[in-house]
């Protein structure tokens, strides 16, 4: 930290440059207007807050961070960033405006194959909560220490005024009470109704109000759609307004489960949402979907505190809980907690890291897709120790213990961050060919999953960095798996007739576009022997 600088509980960072680009001279104004009315309110609840505009040389100067001169380059972003955050420790990072402002890093997507899952990056926020320098390896990144969250513009916007609103909204926020975030809003699939009945029990400690698409529909009654909670496993697509519902039978057949219109004016301010779905936190521009904006930035323009998904394809069991059931569950059960939805973010993040195999694919995916898009210093739920004490608001002195307990939770997980970045295995692609006996192994094994063998991804398993004092038994050959194959199911573009009540752009025929569910099986092999299989299923489909 530079010796003129002071401890900073939060930065913001953004580019001033790109921010023009959207909104001129006068827009960009009015957003540093709003900026500084957050400040001032951050100030008044104990935060010392900053901005920094990481494509201006003056501002980055004063934290010894290099300038960005391309503001698309994720690399450049990167190490901004890294540099502010080196020198400040900040407790919360915000990322202010969408990804054409401040792009998600390019994290490469180990699962991709063309034809199966054609996502080429995992693109995320991931990497700005590490300490790890750039890289597009998501196996870089299993060691988050940083509180991180999005506030987002709309991609391609020329009116400030939905990010202004943004900023207003978190300035001006209010936490609840727990009560008022344990009665959920649920809704699932119905051929995953066994696996998000595990997900709410654990979130909420119930089952009780997971509703599944079908038989119920997408025109929720208000009292259910206002709950603050909500928690949601369903199909997403690219570029698209609404999630999806499909039949316990398997059948393709996908009806509307909730549409971004509909759900304008029906939430209730304060809501946190977390969201499995494929593509549901895609920044996409509105102008690539008939001028209609995403789910995610549409709860946020209706005041929601803070939204968590994934940008691209994701992945889940129908009947257990893995991958994007999992990370959502850490999400919400930190959020009802207490912590602040950065705290939550990190928490889940480092949750998952520490519980999921990163040996496989699809959890390697997940840690990269999933974001936060909130200001991350938002608590949704009230800490009573503070009600008690500062009934009225509280300055940065009288905050000071405080400031010592936040201070000490982020050294905390620091640490933990840092452990969990040497204690991972790593995989890489595997580039030999696979011979029997463990060929006709897989397929045998694929046979009994009812997977009709596909393209096959490949992955050698490097142990990670083994403490002197463990015991070798923990690492022998025979129980440490060397390498994991993803199995895609075969089959071709289903051709679907009531995913839409319109035409997609560019694909299809006029009763709905053609879609393809991916299938994958996860197998992994220890020395020879198959010593685990899962399958796993996309929570989205391509059109």
């Amino acid at each position: 930290m530079p010796a003129d600088i002071a401890k900073v509980d939060k930065v913001i960072v953004t580019n001033l440059t790109a921010l023009k680009g959207k909104y001129g001279v006068p827009g960009s104004q009015k957003v540093q207007a709003a900026v500084q009315d957050l400040i001032t309110s951050d100030q008044k609840r104990g935060l010392v807050t900053r901005l920094y505009l990481l494509d201006d040389a003056t501002s980055m100067k004063q934290v010894e961070a290099p300038q960005v001169t391309k503001a698309a380059d994720p690399k450049q972003n990167k190490e901004a960033i890294d540099a502010i955050c080196r020198a400040l420790a900040p407790d919360y990072l915000m990322i202010l405006g969408a990804i054409d402002v401040i792009p998600h890093q390019d994290l490469k997507n180990p699962m991709y194959s063309p034809l199966d899952d054609p996502d080429k990056f995992a693109f995320g926020d991931l990497p700005y909560a590490c300490e790890a320098k750039y890289s597009q390896r998501p196996q870089d990144f299993f060691g988050p220490t940083r509180v991180v969250g999005r506030l987002p513009d709309i991609t391609g916007a020329k009116d400030p005024q939905y990010l202004i609103d943004l900023l207003n909204f978190a300035a001006k926020y209010k936490n609840s009470d727990v009560s008022s975030y344990r009665i959920y809003f649920g809704i699932s699939a119905e051929i995953w109704k066994n696996s998000s009945l595990l997900s709410v029990t654990s979130i909420f400690g119930n089952g009780s109000d997971l509703k599944t698409v079908p038989p119920s529909k997408d025109k929720w009654p208000p009292a259910f759609l206002g709950r603050l909670a909500h928690f949601i496993n369903c199909h997403g697509a690219p570029h698209d307004s609404r999630f999806f519902g499909q039949p316990a039978s398997g059948a393709q057949d996908y009806p509307v489960a909730l549409d971004a219109g509909y759900l304008n004016l029906k939430v209730t301010e304060g809501t946190v949402v977390a969201a499995e779905c494929c593509y549901g936190a895609q920044l996409f521009d509105p102008a690539l979907n008939q001028g209609k904006m995403g789910i995610f930035n549409t709860y946020l323009g209706n005041k929601s505190y803070g939204v968590f998904g994934s940008t691209t394809i994701a992945y889940g069991p129908a009947d257990s809980n893995d991958a994007a059931d999992l990370i959502c569950q850490y999400f919400l059960r930190s959020v009802l907690r207490g912590a602040s939805l950065g705290r939550a973010a990190l928490e889940a993040r480092q949750e998952f890291v520490h519980r999921a195999s990163m040996s496989e694919p699809d959890n390697v995916k997940t840690i990269a897709q999933f974001n936060l898009y909130a200001d991350p210093s938002l608590t949704p739920i009230k800490p009573a120790h503070v009600i008690a004490a500062l009934p009225k608001g509280i300055s940065v002195q009288a905050a000071g213990d405080l400031r010592v307990e936040r201070v000490e939770r982020r050294r905390d997980l620091f640490g933990r961050g840092i452990a969990l970045a040497k204690s991972q295995p790593v995989i890489a692609k595997f580039t030999g060919k696979v011979t029997d006996p463990v060929l006709s192994a897989l397929g045998k094994k694929a046979a009994e999953y009812g997977i009709a063998l596909g393209r096959t991804l490949t992955f050698d398993v490097k142990k990670p960095s083994v403490s002197k004092l463990m015991p070798l038994g923990l690492i022998a050959q025979e129980v440490f798996p060397n390498r994991v194959y993803v199995i895609f199911q075969s089959g071709k573009a289903i051709q679907k007739k009531t995913v839409s009540k319109r035409k997609a752009p560019g694909a299809g025929s006029a009763n709905g576009p053609a879609v393809t569910q991916i299938v994958a099986l996860i197998v992994k092999e220890a020395n020879g022997t198959i010593v685990s299989t899962k399958k796993t299923f996309s929570k989205g489909f391509i059109t």
